[in-house]
């Protein structure tokens, strides 16, 4: 049951990223992706910061940077190219193959043996994504293709190597996300100002939507995130990231007035399954020992001999 609420509420952060693209179109300013990177992290990042009341020491300097960039710092740019170089669906799969990555890991780094139903489990739910969010005649640029893998390798590596250094001792997640969301925007901030230039004038849309990604979409999100790679094995929290691409055409059909076809309802469907099939735990089978067969002295094989004689009903003389 501790596990069974465990995965549920670190789905909870999957599902809140699903929510990004609706917000984004709805509320916040176009084509400033990076600058809206930078709001989701950094103030988001302070924030947790300020709540833990606790700086890292020592070596967890340059971890939560390495930890940030991964996570964020790289992860938002490399995303967002892909996503502008690409159709939409096609972006959305390659991501989808981060659970392959973060599967082939945490064998060398975590000790995390891939079972078979886990890389069914990726290949199922990369495949029901396909299905909800690939058309027919998508257009393939090689640029984007290469951003949408990094995309995907980056936020791998990031879940591997935050399971992997764990926590200080006496730090809890919140601290630990608050780390690595103000590294990441720190790194993010520099390239938002070179590349989009200065801050879009914001309304009373844009304010709302910046607070939703800042304290819910990335604040409360990722700290569920990093909670669930802390109790969980890597490779079951990132089975849970099919949950994304799949709130998100949930959004776009309830609240957009998105259609879907009979193709993408049955996209869903298996999608969903091998997210479930992939938090069912390992069975352990318990080998059973028996001792070894000593043999019998004289006076034991005689007293066998007489018992089995009295059962027979025999006495032998």
């Amino acid at each position: 049951m501790k596990r069974l609420a465990t995965v549920a509420l670190t789905a909870l952060a999957p599902i809140s990223w699903g929510s990004t693209y609706a917000v984004a179109t709805e509320l916040l300013p176009p084509d400033r992706p990076l600058f809206t990177g930078v709001m989701r992290a950094l103030p988001a990042g302070l924030m947790l910061i300020a709540v833990a009341r606790i700086l890292p020491k020592g070596a967890w300097w340059w971890k939560s940077l390495v930890l940030g960039a991964l996570n964020i710092g790289a992860f938002f740019p490399l995303l967002f190219l892909a996503a502008y170089r690409l159709p939409g669906g096609v972006a959305a799969v390659l991501g989808s193959l981060g659970p392959l990555a973060v599967i082939g890991l945490a064998g060398p780094l975590l000790g995390e043996k891939a079972s078979t139903k886990s890389l069914l489990a990726a290949i199922v739910g990369a495949f029901g994504v396909s299905m909800v969010v690939l058309k027919a005649g998508a257009a393939l640029d090689l640029v984007g293709v290469l951003a949408g893998i990094a995309s995907a390798a980056s936020m791998a590596a990031g879940t591997v190597m935050t399971k992997r250094w764990g926590r200080p001792e006496g730090v809890g997640p919140l601290a630990l996300t608050g780390w690595q969301l103000t590294a990441g925007g720190l790194l993010l901030l520099p390239v938002a100002a070179l590349v989009e230039g200065a801050p879009p004038a914001l309304d009373g849309k844009a304010f709302l939507g910046y607070g939703y990604m800042m304290l819910i979409n990335t604040g409360i999100a990722y700290w569920l995130w990093f909670r669930g790679i802390g109790r969980l094995t890597a490779t079951s929290v990132t089975l849970l990231g099919p949950l994304s691409p799949l709130t998100a055409a949930a959004i776009g059909w309830a609240a957009l007035g998105q259609a879907l076809s009979p193709v993408q309802v049955a996209g869903m469907a298996i999608a969903f399954a091998a997210t479930l099939v992939g938090q069912l735990p390992a069975r352990t089978r318990k080998a059973r020992t028996r001792a070894p067969l000593e043999p019998f002295t004289i006076a034991e094989q005689n007293d066998r001999n007489i018992s089995m004689d009295l059962v027979n009903g025999q006495v032998r003389r």
